[in-house]
């Protein structure tokens, strides 16, 4: 079991012990089905602040679902509308949930290291192919490699990985209940600010 466990590197700005530190955007990344959305809004009304996600921030500025613009623009142009949606909804005392590959671009993952605190929600490709199963909302997502559910989170996380860990500040084990993953970060930003 993860846990939760603290990474070395901080923005500079995370360890300023003023009101910027305690008002920085908190990103919120990982895989499909890991908790974005539901951990980053009870966290963001843990903390009083303002919760988007970028994935729906997408649709309601281009009235237009996830799979119709994939079908429209590809994942490429998907992925163009993600990294716009991120530096848009980006501000202070705001917690963003990442869409799932966000990761995938090197000026989002600097983006996201620059301007706040990057929390990676990790959990294993069962435990997200049982959540999306779930998740009728989810399942109307287009596939990235046309497998089966179990199959896809593995290769997404085979590729992926490397980059949650590598731009996250904080890697927290998300099948845990929501409640002790909001706590357990809520913990963590204390301790920030602390030292």
């Amino acid at each position: 079991m993860i846990g939760f466990l603290m990474q070395e590197s901080y923005p500079e700005n995370l360890m300023q012990k003023d009101a910027q530190a305690m008002t920085q955007t908190i990103f919120m990344v990982g895989a499909r089905g890991a908790g974005k959305t539901t951990i980053g809004n009870a966290l963001a009304q843990a903390l009083g602040y303002r919760f988007i996600d970028t994935d729906s921030f997408m649709q309601q500025t281009s009235l237009l679902t996830v799979a119709e613009i994939v079908a429209r623009e590809g994942w490429s142009g998907f992925r163009r509308r993600e990294s716009l949606a991120l530096q848009t909804v980006t501000s202070p005392e705001t917690v963003v949930a990442t869409g799932g590959g966000a990761v995938l671009s090197a000026d989002n993952r600097a983006f996201m290291r620059r301007h706040g605190l990057v929390i990676y929600l990790r959990a294993s490709a069962d435990i997200l192919a049982e959540r999306l199963a779930e998740e009728p909302e989810d399942a109307q997502r287009p596939s990235l490699t046309g497998k089966p559910i179990v199959e896809e989170m593995q290769d997404v996380l085979a590729v992926r990985e490397t980059m949650y860990q590598d731009v996250a500040h904080y890697v927290i084990d998300a099948s845990r209940d929501p409640q002790w993953v909001v706590e357990q970060i809520q913990s963590l930003l204390l301790d920030a600010i602390v030292k």
